[in-house]
């Protein structure tokens, strides 16, 4: 049970320090955060298909992205939520590879426009009516779908063959 339980840590630090770095890349190329993101670190959002040590991972992985990157207090608080929620989804989907990817996107798309609206104040009017949060969800959606359904999915396949290699004790 030790091992196991060293394992788990290991794979959730590795998995967090991944997502920072991956996060760190995207954002040199402005999309890490705001209407358009394409986190490259949300293909990791696959993860919990392979060891329930990517849920705390990815979701301290998001938490200190969100820091280092100068997010918004509401963004660091709320988007590491939507990042635990998806993950969880996703494990609990792990038994349908095609599904397991729409967790991610859906809590993202709900909450992630939300922080945009209220917690940045960001505003897109259209004969005088403010859409932000819908154009938000399909902005964030459209990037999630990118970042965990189609990088997520190529991730996903390189990793197949090695799973009980790099994942044995899970």
């Amino acid at each position: 049970m030790r091992n196991k339980n060293v394992t788990i840590m290991t794979q959730a630090a590795i998995i967090a320090a991944l997502y920072v770095v991956l996060t760190m890349v995207a954002n040199a190329f402005g999309l890490a955060n705001y209407a358009i993101q394409v986190r490259f670190s949300e293909a990791l959002c696959i993860l919990p298909f392979f060891t329930v040590a990517a849920v705390p991972g990815l979701t301290i992985g998001c938490w200190i992205a969100n820091l280092l990157t100068g997010a918004a207090i509401w963004d660091v608080l709320f988007g590491s939520l939507a990042t635990l929620i998806g993950a969880i989804g996703t494990y609990l989907l792990r038994k349908h590879k095609v599904l397991m990817t729409f967790p991610p996107v859906i809590a993202n798309a709900i909450i992630i426009p939300c922080v945009l609206r209220y917690g940045y104040g960001i505003t897109w009017e259209f004969n005088g009516v403010d859409w932000a949060i819908p154009y938000f969800a399909v902005t964030v959606g459209v990037g999630e779908i990118i970042s965990v359904c189609v990088l997520g999915g190529v991730l996903l396949n390189a990793l197949l063959p090695y799973k009980n290699i790099i994942f044995k004790n899970n």
